[in-house]
């Protein structure tokens, strides 16, 4: 009886919900914010600065700009970085000692910033990538092994680029006067045949969650991880889909730091989830010691590996199908034609005996142009 009682505490406790909205005082935000890792593999450091926001600035993304910032080490030596975009700040390729420690330092908003020392750490290469359907979807596993049993903790970047087509293809478009106007249609090419250059498209995605393992309870140090999960009939698996993996060695702090950072991101949001906690880090103000700054930086090798699936991998009911209008319209006179203006035209459907068209189709934009979702210039590394 005391069992069924308390279940039913924990139902009504869970079922009385009621909207609250807090009063939000002017605490002090804009705290320093660092992302990535000094890359002790012979390529380029990158780090991203922002601030923190209000919570009620849901979405604001505050950068960084105009920072000075440098990789030092203990021998003395110095890499200075370069602001490459808004808050993103890239080193040229580094050739580290092994045998010296290396850190981070910031000048920012008339302050600096420091990371403590770190020495390189070994990264083991990636067995595989590998991917099985379960859940209704496809749940992709990256698979490592440390021989030595000595790496323990890994962090997990992935970059998603995935080939998709048309829904129709298209062999006309709009013709324009001076005062942007339509006025008809004509081909897209000399031959009147389908413009491939909007039917053959691509797109990427980095995925910003945290993904972190560890086989600290393992007596062996063997992972076999879930990484990303795509749902079925997803079009990033409609043609071909390619994922790139790094993996990262970790300290059993900057593990913990992460698990933390995960756990206060993304898995918040009812009574029985944990805490948010206050690990900042290994950053610090050296010109305001008590200020709050977080982020945690090591020296680590990078290694990665790629994976591709094919549509033809999959089950045929896997097919995407996107959700497009498809209407055939006719006479091809200019007011029948404007009357289409938030379509785009596809291809004519029948001819007069003269040639001239005299029914054409017109569909959804996105489902014509797929530059509209994506970019039609071919990845370097796509088969």
């Amino acid at each position: 009886m005391r069992i069924i009682i308390g279940i039913l505490a924990v139902i009504l406790l869970a079922g009385c919900k009621e909207k609250y909205t807090p009063k939000l005082n002017n605490a002090t935000t804009a705290y320093l914010v660092v992302e990535g890792f000094i890359n002790s593999s012979g390529g380029a450091s990158t780090f991203v600065l922002t601030r923190t926001t209000r919570l009620t600035d849901p979405g604001k993304i505050v950068y960084e700009r105009g920072a000075m910032v440098k990789i030092t080490s203990e021998l003395g030596k110095v890499y200075p970085l370069t602001e490459t975009s808004p808050g993103t700040y890239t080193s040229a390729a580094l050739t580290l000692d092994k045998n010296d420690r290396y850190r981070l330092s910031i000048q920012a908003g008339g302050k600096e910033y420091l990371s403590d020392y770190s020495k390189m750490r070994n990264t083991p290469a990636i067995d595989s990538v590998s991917w099985q359907l379960e859940n209704n979807g496809l749940q992709l596993y990256v698979n490592t092994h440390d021989p030595k049993d000595s790496t323990r903790y890994y962090q997990w970047k992935h970059e998603q680029t995935w080939e998709f087509h048309s829904s129709y293809t298209t062999s006309l478009k709009y013709s324009y006067d001076n005062q942007n106007n339509i006025t008809g249609v004509t081909y897209r090419l000399p031959s009147r045949s389908a413009d491939m250059s909007v039917y053959r498209c691509w797109q990427s995605e980095k995925l910003q969650s945290i993904s972190i393992g560890s086989s600290e309870k393992l007596s062996k140090d063997v992972i076999h991880a879930p990484l990303i999960q795509i749902p079925k009939n997803s079009w990033k698996v409609s043609v071909l889909y390619s994922v790139l993996v790094k993996q990262y060695a970790l300290s059993r702090e900057a593990y913990k730091f992460f698990e933390e950072m995960k756990r206060n991101t993304e898995q918040l949001g009812s009574i029985f989830d944990a805490q948010p906690s206050a690990n900042t880090g290994n950053l610090r103000c050296v010109t305001k010691p008590d200020e709050v700054v977080i982020g945690f930086v090591e020296v680590s090798e990078e290694k990665e590996k790629r994976l591709f699936i094919s549509a033809a991998q999959l089950p045929a009911d896997w097919a995407y199908v996107q959700p497009c209008e498809a209407i055939q319209v006719k006479p091809n006179n200019i007011d029948t034609i404007r009357s289409m203006a938030g379509y785009l035209p596809t291809d004519p459907v029948d001819y007069a005996p003269s040639g001239a068209i005299v029914t054409l189709g017109f569909g959804t934009p996105s489902c014509i142009d797929c530059t509209l979702r994506g970019t039609n210039v071919k990845p370097s590394f796509w088969p």
